[in-house]
């Protein structure tokens, strides 16, 4: 699944277009390599995002193959280190 994506069903971003832009801005790394919007997501891939105010840091547990509903299932997605 593309970064974006992920990060929209995760919902880690609230829209996939901000998503994109937070991607190309440099302000994603997966395994502590900075991530276009394109990059892969897989299981066991360490996100680190830079919100400016304050850095979040997730291990990809799940990569789902259609997006799911409801918070409970996204927040299965991810876990916070």
């Amino acid at each position: 699944m593309r970064l974006d994506k992920y990060l929209q069903v995760s919902r880690l971003i609230k829209r996939r277009a901000l998503a994109n832009a937070f991607c190309d801005g440099g302000h994603v790394d997966i395994n502590g390599r900075p991530a276009k919007a394109a990059s892969a997501v897989a299981e066991g891939d360490v996100l680190e995002l830079d919100f400016g105010h304050r850095k979040v840091r997730v291990r990809v547990l799940l990569v789902p193959e259609r997006p799911q509903q409801g918070k409970a299932a996204a927040s299965a997605l991810y876990e916070e280190m």
